[in-house]
């Protein structure tokens, strides 16, 4: 999101049509140097570790429209909704930035609560627009 406080790595999600597609998409990556780590605890999103050389960034493999992609596009869309959220969100990464340091793992389970608070918002943000259509 533009002008959001963040760590120098971004988060990139590659969508894939099916689940039959994921294997393949795990194999090309890891020939462009990707290592592929797994689910890293959360189902439908596969995580790699950027190549030798890279940028750092995160990198997933989701299947379009699954509960991880759908996380991925609700907390983006509700931050970019609620600019005094976004700040919160700036606010909080500032902060763990600071008190963890290289610790990518305790950074980001530090920022659970609040994603899990958003998405839930989001949640009911989507509830909300779906009760109005109907």
């Amino acid at each position: 999101m533009p002008g959001l406080a963040a760590k120098p790595i971004i988060d990139i999600d590659v969508a894939v049509a099916s689940p039959g597609d994921v294997p393949t998409a795990i194999e090309r990556l890891g020939s462009l140097g990707y290592l592929y780590q797994g689910d890293k605890g959360v189902e439908g999103r596969e995580a790699f570790l950027w190549p030798s050389g890279a940028e750092p960034h995160d990198l997933y493999v989701v299947v379009r429209g699954n509960d991880a992609h759908r996380e991925h596009i609700a907390f983006r869309d509700y931050l970019r909704d609620h600019p005094d959220v976004a700040r919160d969100y700036a606010e909080l990464k500032t902060r763990l930035a600071a008190e963890y340091g290289e610790d990518r793992l305790g950074y980001t389970d530090a920022k659970d609560e609040f994603v899990a608070r958003v998405l839930e918002l989001a949640g009911a943000k989507q509830a909300e627009l779906r009760t109005r259509r109907s």
